[in-house]
């Protein structure tokens, strides 16, 4: 159990991002009231969390009434993590964890971020979705392992509304290069986990054995 709390709190805190989401939230509502910047926060959250948990509940029988075997989706969550892992080491933005510079120019546009881009895509998007199910796919059906799972999606959302209220002071304190670092170091945790993930794919799809 202890082992799934910490592979699932790292993939999370890695495919969301808080300090980063805390950075683009800071960005985008420069010159906002206080009290709006919280409401939006809060809502953003709300909705994310809400998002990532609807994942990770259904996730693996839509899969399934797809034909997508648990192989395959470890595979191709393996890469997507890994993509996702290399791009925060060499401080990339592909749109996996973050916006695109078209989705930022819109969201400047708009009066409230709360649906689109906080909740998605800098909470919940696509990497956080791809490790939702993956993460509870691996729980094999336990329904402790997955009541920890959906805890640390609370968690770590829980923690980047936190950083969303003081995004201001935390941008202040660690400045872009500390800011820069600590995504490189998640990022490197991210890569090993996901390649941990091919790894379990391909020995579960049987590929090696029938060779």
């Amino acid at each position: 159990m202890l082992e799934t709390a910490g592979v699932a709190l790292a993939t999370f805190f890695a495919t969301i991002g808080p300090l980063d989401v805390a950075a683009v939230f800071a960005g985008l509502t420069a010159g906002t009231p206080q009290r709006r910047r919280r409401q939006m926060a809060v809502r953003g959250a709300l909705i994310a969390g809400t998002t990532l948990v609807v994942f990770a509940l259904i996730g693996e029988f839509l899969l399934a009434g797809l034909g997508i075997s648990l192989a395959a989706l470890r595979t191709a969550g393996g890469i997507l993590l890994l993509l996702i892992g290399i791009d925060m080491v060499f401080a990339r933005h592909s749109g996996g964890t973050s916006t695109t510079d078209e989705e930022e120019e819109e969201a400047k546009a708009k009066q409230d971020i709360s649906v689109f881009p906080l909740a998605t895509p800098l909470i919940a998007g696509p990497g956080a979705m791809g490790a939702s199910i993956l993460l509870m796919a691996n729980t094999e059906g336990d329904y402790a392992l997955q009541a920890v799972v959906i805890g640390c999606i609370i968690v770590v959302v829980g923690a980047t509304l936190l950083m969303c209220l003081l995004s201001a002071q935390i941008d202040r304190l660690l400045g872009t290069t500390g800011m820069q670092v600590v995504g490189r170091i998640m990022g490197v945790l991210l890569s090993a986990l996901a390649v941990q993930f091919i790894f379990d794919g391909i020995a579960q799809s049987g590929l090696l054995a029938a060779t």
